[in-house]
């Protein structure tokens, strides 16, 4: 309801609209206001700082697939931030086309999934790859054998855990995929006409581009979705970057995989000995029987230790551990003998 005008305030308006101080076709023209239409269909639930703080949340992401997806292709990806808008759901599954590769990915602690939508395209040159070939797409799209989809929920179980140091400066989630569905009927996890953010990461690997397409459903983020601003992001990354990162650096390195092998022993043979060699022929090593085997971890000699068998397989028992010191001395009294 406008404004209620008093007596006093009608009669002084009266007066001056009978003098010409006020001419009545401009009060009209004054009351005229910009109406904005509002499409109910679409309501608008991501503001531009939402989308601007998804772009920097991803391309934290991207920097990730770059870094962690060459590990296991043994070829270099480029992976960037493209785009990011608001659509109804229905107008994404709508745009595309099967077979799709769609990760339903469950956004724990959130109740509520996200999609991460992989091109076929890409998807093709990831199984072209995995399987020895040189990362090329195929020219006519066709369905997923079995064997394909093992390796791409493996291409996708990789890229939904690296969602989590990302989301870092605004919550700690364990994202989790649930299953991959090829078929854009089958994964319908919420109703057509609500409304989803999409950020879009262009994805090169060699002559092979596509997209990777990272749909999340504003009921998903809706208890955090106040922090989705870059004050609330930068404030919460600066906290981060001020924390010990010492323990998740040694985390990591215990996982990393070296290669670890028990040396028999060595010899020396003429090149004419080593093209006639026959089953049966005994080469002979520097090493007896009753000596210690030398264990190398990468290319340092770290353990001493003797031969065995576990169950069905060779074994070795450590029985003395060399450190960087001690090698030296030994090196060099082997020298001197």
């Amino acid at each position: 309801m406008g404004d209620v005008l008093s007596q006093e305030e009608i009669d002084n308006l009266l007066k001056a609209m009978n003098s010409g101080e006020i001419d009545p076709d401009e009060i009209i023209k004054g009351d005229d206001k910009q109406v904005k239409n509002y499409d109910f269909k679409r309501p608008a639930k991501f503001s531009k700082e939402h989308l601007r703080t998804l772009e920097l949340i991803f391309e934290h992401y991207s920097r990730l697939l770059s870094t962690n997806l060459p590990v296991y292709l043994r070829k270099n990806v480029q992976v960037g931030v493209v785009s990011s808008e608001t659509v109804t759901f229905n107008e994404f599954t709508n745009a595309l086309s099967n077979p799709v590769i769609l990760g339903i990915i469950n956004f724990q602690p959130l109740s509520g999934n996200i999609l991460l939508d992989l091109g076929s395209q890409i998807g093709f040159a990831f199984i072209d790859r995995m399987l020895g070939g040189p990362g090329e797409s195929m020219d006519k799209l066709r369905d997923f054998s079995e064997i394909e989809m093992g390796i791409l929920e493996k291409m996708v179980t990789i890229s939904t855990q690296l969602l989590r140091e990302p989301w870092k400066n605004v919550l700690e989630v364990e994202p989790v995929l649930e299953r991959i569905e090829t078929n854009t009927q089958f994964a319908q996890i919420i109703a057509p006409n609500e409304m989803i953010a999409i950020v879009t990461l262009n994805v090169k690997m060699g002559d092979v581009e596509g997209f990777i397409n990272i749909c999340i459903p504003y009921m998903t983020i809706e208890p955090i979705i106040d922090n989705l601003n870059t004050k609330f992001w930068f404030t919460s990354m600066a906290a981060l970057d001020n924390s010990d990162h010492r323990q998740d650096l040694e985390n990591l390195l215990r996982r990393v995989e070296v290669p670890l092998k028990a040396v028999l022993g060595k010899s020396q043979i003429a090149v004419s000995d080593f093209l006639g060699l026959q089953v049966g022929d005994i080469i002979r090593l520097e090493r007896r029987v009753e000596n210690e085997l030398d264990v190398y971890v990468g290319m340092y000699k770290k353990f001493s230790a003797v031969p065995g068998t576990d169950h069905d397989h060779y074994a070795v028992r450590v029985t003395s551990v060399f450190h960087e010191d001690e090698e030296d001395g030994s090196s060099s009294a082997g020298a001197d003998e």
